[in-house]
């Protein structure tokens, strides 16, 4: 595999693997410029279901930016411009219409960690290390982890994570919310792709609502929450998925969704 970034598929999951293994996936300019197009692309796919985002190899999902590239940035414009690149990634990976789970194998520091914090589901396998080490390099974090990490973890540990620059392993993400699963490094991919499946053979309809609900009733007061909520609930009740559902529950047996 030549490229720096793969895509493979399986029916509606698609499964992307950030491929700069010799240099534990740094996010250089390029790889987020191509990930960015396959996202984009992705967004308005209507076969699409599920998203896996991994890193190749088994000691890092992504190790952070490309430092040699950090250390030719001049000036706040280009550190800007730089900040923003990066956090048109995370934005476009929060904003996909289907759920994205990030299978996190090794290494996931600095823009690699706020990558997996832009996903909506995170597994790690057994040897993942979290981080966001930028203030030893004399920068805060840049692709959105001031931010991600108070809004997942609460501001202390935000604040310990971005102050301390200091890694947490697998076991002590779990406990603080960082990650929902914990699994033998073996058995990452396949558990990425058995939750990517259960999900993709939910109503893609009421998948999408519920993500939608979740993702911008977060930032709303809990009644305006609600509001979206039902909103999104009632839209949904005049679709043939909703009749599918309930008349396959009805008779016992497994609906077929169609997404519509």
């Amino acid at each position: 595999m030549d490229d720096i970034l793969t895509v493979e598929r399986d029916g509606g999951v698609a499964t992307i693997t950030l491929n700069r293994p010799a240099v534990l996936n740094a996010l250089n300019a390029a790889l987020l410029t191509r990930l960015e197009a396959v996202l984009t692309e992705f967004a308005g796919d209507p076969a699409l279901r599920a998203v896996i985002l991994t890193g190749a190899g088994e000691r890092a999902f992504a190790a952070g930016a490309d430092i040699a590239e950090l250390a030719e940035l001049d000036g706040a414009v280009a550190g800007e411009r730089k900040a923003r690149a990066g956090q048109r990634v995370t934005q476009l990976l929060e904003a996909l219409p289907v759920p994205v789970i990030a299978a996190v194998n090794g290494f996931a520091l600095g823009g690699g960690c706020e990558l997996a914090m832009a996903c909506d589901i995170r597994i790690a396998g057994e040897n993942a290390k979290f981080g966001q080490p930028e203030v030893n390099l004399g920068v805060p974090p840049g692709y959105g982890g001031t931010q991600r990490t108070a809004r997942l973890l609460g501001s202390g540990a935000a604040l310990y994570l971005c102050l301390t620059g200091e890694m947490i392993d697998a076991a002590e993400a779990l406990r603080i919310g960082l990650v929902q699963r914990v699994v033998p490094l073996a058995e990452l991919r396949a558990e990425a792709q058995r939750i990517a499946s259960v999900i993709a053979a939910k109503a893609p309809l009421a998948v999408t609502a519920a993500k939608r609900a979740i993702r911008e009733g977060a930032a709303l007061p809990l009644s305006e929450g609600l509001a979206l909520e039902a909103l999104h609930f009632g839209t949904l009740i005049g679709t043939s998925d909703f009749r599918e559902g309930t008349r396959a529950f009805l008779e016992k047996r497994k609906p077929a969704f169609e997404g519509r």
